[in-house]
């Protein structure tokens, strides 16, 4: 019944931004923690940021420290992960995920899951 849509992907060049959304739909359930992923071609998928909705609490992979930002909507259950200085390889797939009950923000595993939203940062 819940579903997670990604948006706000696209083409942009290095040092560009973006802004991609998540969108929780579906039956209503209350977000404790909500994360982003992505995956390029060839690699396996890669922790990118994730944020406790009750708090606003952040965590984020050092490669993306000082120029990504996870947010939250809370009253809209919806994520948002606002994308600064991008470069090539920040190219990939990128994934929201959230569970309902508390889990740690360390930890990787998430329950739902989109279907993502492609993020191509040119040279």
């Amino acid at each position: 019944q819940v579903q997670l849509v990604e948006s706000g992907g696209g083409l942009v060049q290095a040092g560009d931004s973006l802004r991609l959304s998540c969108a929780a739909s579906g039956r209503t359930f209350s977000i404790s923690r909500m994360g982003w992923f992505r995956q390029a071609p060839g690699k396996e998928r890669e922790f990118v940021a994730t944020i406790r909705f009750s708090t606003g609490s952040t965590y984020y992979t050092d490669s993306v420290k000082g120029r990504f930002t996870i947010s939250r909507d809370n009253a809209e259950n919806t994520g948002y992960l606002q994308m600064n200085s991008l470069k090539p390889e920040d190219t990939a797939v990128y994934y929201c995920a959230a569970d309902e009950n508390y889990v740690d923000l360390r930890y990787k595993v998430y329950t739902y899951w989109g279907q993502g939203t492609q993020v191509t940062v040119s040279s």
